[in-house]
């Protein structure tokens, strides 16, 4: 029976207006797969029930017309698969979207292009559900006023997977657990990638480029996040990965590349007898390889390539405690020491200072200067003759020597 209505359905719809698909959805049982041929539809859809709908061919567009939500689900047991979903409504009190689905689980959205929609795919209340392969901008607006590209709240165990978001403000993930987003790509954003009070996520092979922020966690526990690539976040804050009040974490194999700031560490770990791993990263040509905001301690910071940063390690708060983390076994490419017996182990540690006559570290018109040859020249005078007493940050007990 099931297959004999998806064929008359298709017949139903090819023959008819498209502005008749809301009625053919309610008109279909629980289960049913509504396979669209190429066309316009009307959107402001609504699906109260499981289905599947599917473009049977490239070219079919589901359009808002500027009105609302394009399609709304909210139901568990849905797929919405290969569609243009275009035209929503622009009102961020309603959180006016491409698609919004909400409780609902094991549901599927993929192989979409999601276009002139101010969010793109809002994740509501739903689990055990996956996200993939879609490519989703938002509305031609001011960074900030654009909605975002992808937004899960409250919702757990999803797959977000191998989708491409450019020109959308953030993709949040929102007190919401053990979700693995891997493989994404974006672009031209504000946050690429935001937790907060989000746990037991798992963040792989992620690329990130030309955005404000890279990764950012708040307030969060308990996530992995390894092998991705952030770089050139833009402007004199432009942020690789941020840790705020975080605990528990591990950053593993990421490489941080062209940014102002490569990892920032605020009161991390949070929670008072825990840790954070930060191992085997590349942190690479930022203005800063790691910036310690506020009392950070107890971070282990083991084994990662720090290399052609301007500044390795700046500390902007009296007080945290930043040689009160665990740091070895790094390479720093500034080491001034030897190898006698060629271990790959420096014979002495690698000691890093802050000195109070770098005003440039702080001052952002002087900001603008990083790397060029008078700062590189102050800098170093600074160190060969400081003004006032350096203030030791921190050191490794046994650089490496090589990579």
């Amino acid at each position: 029976m099931l297959r004999l209505f998806v064929v008359c359905c298709f017949i139903f719809i090819n023959s008819l207006f498209a502005n008749l698909l809301q009625e053919t959805i309610d008109n279909a049982p629980e289960g049913a797969i509504l396979k669209l041929p190429k066309g316009l539809y009307k959107g402001s859809i609504v699906i109260n029930k499981p289905l599947s709908i599917i473009g049977k061919e490239e070219g079919v567009i589901i359009d808002g017309e500027g009105i609302g939500t394009v399609i709304q689900v909210n139901s568990p047991y849905v797929t919405i698969k290969n569609l243009i979903v275009q035209g929503s409504g622009d009102r961020h009190e309603n959180l006016d979207a491409g698609i919004k689905i909400t409780n609902s689980k094991q549901s599927e959205i993929s192989n979409c292009i999601i276009r002139d929609s101010l969010f793109g795919i809002d994740v509501s209340m739903t689990n055990n559900s996956i996200i993939s392969n879609n490519y989703i901008t938002s509305k031609n607006l001011a960074l900030g006023l654009r909605g975002d590209g992808l937004r899960l709240w409250y919702s757990n165990d999803n797959i977000i997977t191998k989708n491409k978001l450019v020109k959308s403000r953030d993709m949040v993930v929102w007190y919401s657990h053990g979700n693995e987003i891997s493989e994404n790509f974006g672009e031209y954003n504000r946050y690429s990638l935001h937790f907060m009070y989000a746990g037991k996520n798992y963040v792989k092979n992620n690329i990130y480029q030309y955005n404000s922020v890279g990764i950012f966690f708040m307030y969060s526990k308990d996530t992995i996040a390894v092998g991705n690539v952030i770089k050139s976040s833009l402007g004199a804050t432009g942020m690789g990965i941020g840790l705020k009040d975080v605990s528990n974490f591990t950053l593993k194999d990421n490489t941080v590349i062209y940014c102002a700031q490569g990892v920032y560490i605020d009161r991390s770990p949070f929670e008072p007898d825990t840790k954070n791993w930060i191992e085997n990263n590349k942190i690479l040509y930022n203005s800063e390889a790691v910036h310690f905001h506020s009392i950070s301690e107890n971070n282990v910071i083991k084994g990662n390539t720090i290399l052609g940063n301007i500044e390795d390690i700046v500390n902007d708060s009296r007080g945290t405690k930043t040689d009160k983390n665990e740091i070895v076994g790094n390479y720093w490419d500034n080491y001034q020491g030897f190898d006698k017996n060629q271990d790959n182990i420096g014979d002495t540690p690698h000691r890093v200072y802050q000195y109070a006559d770098q005003l440039w570290v702080y001052n952002p018109s002087v900001k603008f200067f990083y790397g060029s040859p008078v700062i590189s020249l102050l800098s170093f005078l600074a160190k060969l003759a400081p003004f006032s007493e350096p203030i030791f940050l921190l050191q490794d007990e046994k650089p490496k020597l090589k990579l």
